[in-house]
């Protein structure tokens, strides 16, 4: 399978997702949007499309004119049911080309944090064998609202609008895939980076458990 992850900035990469998928066999196409490289024509030519993070803005379109190119790309990509995930930016791309709002969280969530899955996000297959209350990574402080006719999947106590699920696209506001290397180089500087890395250290079995429980539900739903 060929899937394709779109980044927005050299930073946030698909991390241990990818490694995962190229572990499964995948073969993982990366367009650096942020490079200036170009979209591909026509995105029912992948298995799936990942798009990943950054620290702009979704309605930066005028400072960020590939903004506007991946909406469309992936507006179209929904409308012809190829499976996309969406991760933290991703996701509020996701929610802005299907029709939601894009506003500010009612917190600025940076750091470990809890998020809860609804009776919905319990029930649904991307989240199968994943505890209710799960320890994540969150770096935003903006919030996707929920498209008409899609379903919350999870939520915090800080930001009610976690995950998200939109017909065969899935939306995550925080995130799984980090890596230690990773976080040192997104804490880098700044005064909580070996707090940060030290639960990582501390938690990372589960973590990375956690997190590859979700890829395999993810792509499970969509591999033949």
């Amino acid at each position: 399978m060929e899937i394709l992850v779109t980044m927005h900035v050299d930073s946030e990469g698909p991390g241990s997702l990818g490694t995962f998928l190229e572990a499964q066999g995948c073969r993982l196409q990366t367009v650096r949007l942020y490079a200036g490289e170009a979209l591909p024509a026509d995105p029912t030519v992948y298995a799936a499309i990942i798009s990943m993070g950054g620290p702009m803005n979704v309605y930066e379109d005028d400072r960020y004119p590939f903004l506007a190119a991946e909406a469309g790309f992936l507006r179209t990509a929904i409308g012809r049911n190829v499976p996309v995930l969406g991760i933290c930016l991703g996701a509020q791309m996701l929610a802005r080309v299907c029709g939601a709002e894009v506003t500010k969280s009612p917190v600025k969530e940076v750091g470990w944090c809890s998020v809860s899955l609804t009776d919905a996000g319990e029930r649904d297959l991307f989240f199968h064998g994943i505890p209710r209350e799960l320890e994540v990574l969150q770096w935003h402080e903006d919030m996707f609202c929920i498209p008409n006719g899609g379903v919350l999947l999870a939520a915090s106590v800080d930001c009610p609008h976690q995950a998200f699920r939109y017909g065969c696209a899935y939306g995550l506001q925080f995130h799984v895939e980090v890596t230690r290397e990773m976080l040192a180089e997104w804490f880098a500087g700044l005064p909580d980076l070996a707090a940060i890395l030290a639960r990582y250290d501390e938690a990372h079995d589960v973590l990375d458990s956690r997190a590859e429980t979700i890829y395999r539900n993810w792509i499970a739903s969509f591999r033949r």
